[in-house]
């Protein structure tokens, strides 16, 4: 069954594009079918998967309007080997254009229903804000990742953003919840690392990946090149921890659903 996680902080500079990119890259080398959808008017998940964003005729805009069908939007990241929905500066106009549209927080969801049975994985990049943008993509998700700093403020902010979630989850998507806390950025050697991911286990236990993306060149170098770090440089300290990281949803993919089937 498919499953669509949104990667979400409303704190800028944590790791968002950079987690969602290589974690669709990574989840496709387990030979998995994966969708990227770039829920960002920076369209930088879009420029990483080495789609121009500046050349487009159609985005992720035109999907949430309803103006194109889903399936004709989608471009290939043929370095990653996965699909991409993609977005450039255009989706600024989404929280106008929306407005007037019914179920404007549910468009997302409902365009996505149309290729969902088509992959395993469907990966959305939110903006580091709560927009309307944001909240399309926390509706049509099953769980959300967080990427964090591990950071004394971070911490202020992820209470923040779990509310928000739990608010979504409420309203709009009953079946919504916190997927895992990821931590990026990653230092061991700095004291203040130990004791943010201290209290991060304390609070959300095992919702804390054991995977940690540390800071890493490649990571960084590899988007000017329009690639994932795995195929910019598969060896790197950064593209190997992503791999991890896929391995760990999948394996904890595995055993919600053997757990469901034992129960259910």
């Amino acid at each position: 069954m498919s499953k669509t996680f949104a990667i979400a902080n409303q704190k800028g500079g944590v790791g968002k594009t950079t987690t969602s990119v290589n974690l669709a890259a990574s989840l496709a080398n387990f030979n998995k079918r994966i969708l990227l959808v770039d829920m960002d008017p920076q369209g930088n998940a879009t420029m990483g998967c080495g789609v121009n964003k500046n050349q487009l005729n159609t985005t992720v805009l035109d999907v949430l309007t309803g103006d194109v069908l889903t399936e004709k939007v989608v471009h290939r990241c043929e370095s990653g080997m996965f699909d991409v929905l993609p977005a450039n500066g255009d989706l600024t106009a989404a929280e106008v254009e929306l407005l007037s549209k019914p179920g404007k927080e549910s468009r997302l969801r409902r365009a996505l229903a149309r290729v969902k049975n088509n992959y395993d994985y469907i990966i959305i990049d939110c903006p580091p804000s709560l927009s309307m943008l944001t909240v399309n993509s926390l509706v049509a998700c099953d769980g959300v990742i967080i990427p964090m700093q591990c950071e004394y403020y971070a911490l202020e902010g992820l209470s923040a953003l779990v509310g928000t979630i739990g608010k979504i989850g409420k309203f709009l998507n009953p079946s919504l919840q916190v997927e895992g806390i990821l931590r990026t950025m990653y230092d061991p050697r700095n004291s203040l690392t130990n004791e943010v991911t201290s209290q991060l286990r304390k609070h959300f236990g095992d919702k804390v990946y054991r995977i940690a993306i540390p800071r890493n060149v490649r990571l960084a170098e590899a988007p000017s090149y329009g690639q994932p770090a795995l195929s910019y440089d598969k060896h790197s300290k950064g593209a190997l921890a992503y791999l991890g990281l896929a391995g760990e949803i999948i394996r904890r993919g595995k055993q919600a659903k053997a757990l469901a089937e034992t129960t259910g």
